[in-house]
């Protein structure tokens, strides 16, 4: 039986329309409680909020394939585009840490590490950028053996979930910790890695041969060679 092939990719507009209820309408994140109650499309709002967001800051995303069908996704952005994340307890997220929204996978592909390949995408995507020091995301810190609803809690990540990324308490709660993710040590993480892989490159790469002899310049061979001059010397005078 043939492995299937997995990928991560940047959340597009196109990628929207793939995503499962409720991801694909949600606006908890988006909007705050008020104008969230005033929308008539909420996909179409959810739409034009990705659309906003691409453009004014970039990615903001990412979605694992599976034999190139999407089967989970995350959202991540600057607190100031998420108004609905000040309603949690433990808001607001730190200035130097941008906002892991929501992330989803297919129940049918749980346990496979996608959870975590959306992550690393994610981190590797802000440390490219430059100038984002860490990743915070409220928690749900209820036993995982209870229903999720809707609502406020079931748009909250697992604290085991987070945890077993990356993730540590920041700001502790009950409820709703918040918990954070210092970019730092995913870039120290990387570079320990990348160096490694060097150094097992280096013990199986195959030992250089020997460099030729230089060859010598057939102009040079073709020139005659300059006589020793002879020194004379005089008789001393008397």
């Amino acid at each position: 039986m043939l492995s299937a092939s997995r990928k991560v990719v940047r959340l597009t507009l196109d990628h929207l329309d793939a995503l499962p209820d409720p991801c694909a309408s949600c606006l908890f994140w988006q909007l705050d409680p008020v104008r969230r109650q005033r929308v008539e499309d909420p996909r179409a709002e959810k739409e034009a909020w990705l659309s906003h967001l691409l453009r004014e800051w970039g990615s903001c995303g990412r979605v694992v394939l599976v034999d190139d069908r999407p089967v989970g996704h995350l959202i991540y952005a600057p607190q100031a585009f998420l108004p609905g994340s000040a309603g949690i307890a433990t808001a607001p997220v730190s200035p130097d840490a941008v906002l892991l929204a929501s992330a989803y996978v297919d129940p049918a592909h749980a346990a496979g590490g996608l959870g975590r390949m959306l992550v690393q995408g994610m981190a590797r995507d802000l440390i490219s950028r430059g100038g984002i020091r860490a990743v915070e995301a409220f928690g749900d810190a209820r036993p995982q053996r209870l229903p999720r609803p809707g609502g406020a809690m079931g748009c909250l990540l697992p604290v085991d979930f987070l945890g077993g990324v990356g993730f540590k308490t920041h700001r502790p709660h009950a409820l709703t910790p918040r918990m954070r993710m210092d970019l730092r040590s995913a870039l120290t993480w990387r570079d320990e890695v990348e160096a490694a892989l060097e150094r097992l490159v280096g013990a199986v790469r195959p030992a250089s041969k020997a460099a030729p002899a230089p060859v010598p310049d057939a102009r040079a061979a073709q020139r005659p060679t300059p006589r020793p001059t002879r020194r004379t010397t005089r008789p001393p005078t008397r």
